[in-house]
């Protein structure tokens, strides 16, 4: 609706304003954030993965699964760590002063409340995306393949880049294209920040000029971007690097490294794992005990989040579990089902929350009550589905093909086969896509901000709102239930991805 919208609209002052002056900057500000971001989660993901896939060293088994953490952490909390963290009254800056006796005017100090540094703040968030998905390309590499170029002379570096490397690019690019696309679908992080890109764009035409036909183009180029990414990510996955057909293949073993190198690979993790999730969430708790007496009630927001999170996910686990079951006996339904979760998945939040509100505005309903909550979890479930879809297809691709055919030669078929054979054999994959949905909506910024119903703030609303008011002291406490919910499927898939590689 919003698409068709925004190519129908006619032109008017506001838009003209926003062709002339705006567009252009939303545009390429949006862009070179993403490049920025790209760039650093490269630099944080595949060297990380070489060392941990390839080598031994002190502390490489809780490396292994705790560099997944920082994605329990939704941007926008870690911009409010990391903004009070740097800010002139901070601790780091505090504590050069106290060192060097300087005021702040005479040294020079990064400054987070610019497009790099919500490039940082991001990619510290989302960079485990690229992570899961190098580990997994360097630890399935051959064994035989790297022997080979070892004994023609190659060295550990030319190994990684002239042998590893150029076989695992095509997969790690596709884990940094949807990386890139949540990027894109940011807005909690930017609008704090101060970062014109296009997402702020679009809730801003809505919310301060009355536009929603401006907001509507701005949301076409928004859209665009994300699109892009995802074609990208599919390609990709078509292009796994080389196929080992050698009977000989073997995983590659772990090589212990000499002592200097295996401290600074712990060291090199270490820092890594400090900066993009101890370091912001022990400040948040720190704020959080200093400020106890400013604590807000939270059960209001507990009981919203819970609700919606709860709604949110129940459907979208039954449409990925239809996606699912309805595709498994063909190939091309499976593909088809799982590029139109993708597709929903690619639109950021902004943008279905403004198309639910021209269909509001179309249809003369009023945003209160149980339209607005309808209209939020069908937002949900177009937005989320394909995170449910994901692990459910990977459960039953592992599951023999015969098994229908035993089912069926007992008399078992339809529902009772659902019952008693489908549902009990992908209960860990659903388990995991039903966790994944419930904490994927509760980090649902944008969209719940434009539509929730009045007194349906949820934490995420709430921390926001706190946090844009220079209120941060009262934002960490639903700040950190957030990130608290997250870390129980983030641990849960860290696990299954460890158990995965061992067997």
């Amino acid at each position: 609706m919003a698409l068709i919208a925004g190519i129908a609209a006619g032109d008017g002052a506001t838009w003209d304003h926003i062709l002339q002056n705006r567009l252009v900057p939303y545009t390429l500000t949006t862009l070179s954030v993403l490049l920025i971001a790209a760039t650093i989660m490269l630099g944080l993901a595949v060297p990380t993965a070489w060392l941990i896939s390839q080598y031994d060293f002190p502390g490489r088994s809780v490396f292994n699964w705790a560099m997944i953490l920082p994605l329990a952490m939704p941007g926008y909390v870690m911009a409010y760590a990391w903004a009070d963290l740097m800010g002139v009254a901070g601790p780091l800056q505090t504590q050069i002063r106290d060192m060097t006796g300087l005021s702040a005017r005479d040294y020079w100090f990064p400054n987070l409340f610019s497009a790099p540094g919500l490039a940082f703040v991001l990619a510290s968030t989302l960079f485990p995306y690229v992570y899961i998905t190098a580990r997994a390309a360097f630890s399935m590499q051959s064994l035989t393949t790297l022997e080979a170029a070892r004994s023609l002379g190659s060295s550990q570096l030319d190994l990684f880049w002239r042998v590893a490397l150029p076989v695992a690019l095509p997969t790690i690019l596709g884990g940094l294209c949807l990386a890139l696309m949540e990027a894109a679908a940011d807005y909690g992080a930017a609008d704090f920040l101060g970062i014109q890109t296009l997402g702020v764009g679009i809730i801003r035409s809505w919310t301060s000029f009355g536009e929603p036909n401006t907001a509507a183009r701005l949301a076409l180029m928004l859209i665009l971007i994300a699109a892009t990414f995802l074609i990208a990510s599919r390609m990709l996955q078509g292009q796994r690097g080389t196929q080992q057909t050698s009977s000989r293949w073997q995983t590659p073993r772990r090589t212990e490294l000499p002592s200097q190198a295996a401290i600074a690979a712990t060291a090199t993790c270490m820092l890594i794992l400090l900066i993009c999730f101890v370091a912001p969430v022990a400040r948040l708790l720190w704020l959080a005990l200093e400020n106890r007496a400013q604590a807000v009630d939270l059960a209001p927001l507990l009981r919203s989040s819970l609700i919606l999170g709860a709604l949110g996910a129940g459907f979208a686990f039954i449409t990925a579990l239809v996606f699912s079951l309805s595709s498994k006996r063909n190939e091309t339904v499976r593909m088809g089902a799982r590029l139109i979760a993708a597709a929903g998945y690619a639109a950021p939040g902004a943008v279905l929350g403004l198309g639910a509100l021209f269909i509001l505005r179309e249809t003369g309903q009023a945003l209160s009550g149980a339209v607005a909550i309808g209209f939020l979890v069908w937002i949900y479930v177009s937005r989320f589905t394909s995170a449910g879809v994901e692990p459910i297809q990977a459960t039953l691709a592992r599951l023999p093909k015969s098994l229908d055919q035993a089912s069926q030669s007992l008399g078992t078929t339809g529902l009772r086969q659902f019952w008693r054979v489908d549902l009990p054999l992908i209960a860990p994959g659903a388990l995991a896509a039903t966790l994944i949905l419930f904490v994927e909506i509760l980090k649902e910024l944008p969209a719940t901000l434009m539509l929730r119903p009045f007194g349906w703030d949820t934490l995420a609303v709430r921390a926001h709102a706190y946090a844009t008011d220079e209120r941060l002291a009262q934002a960490t406490l639903p700040s950190l239930l957030i990130v608290l919910a997250g870390l129980v499927p983030v641990l849960l898939l860290s696990w299954r991805l460890s158990r995965t590689e061992r067997s």
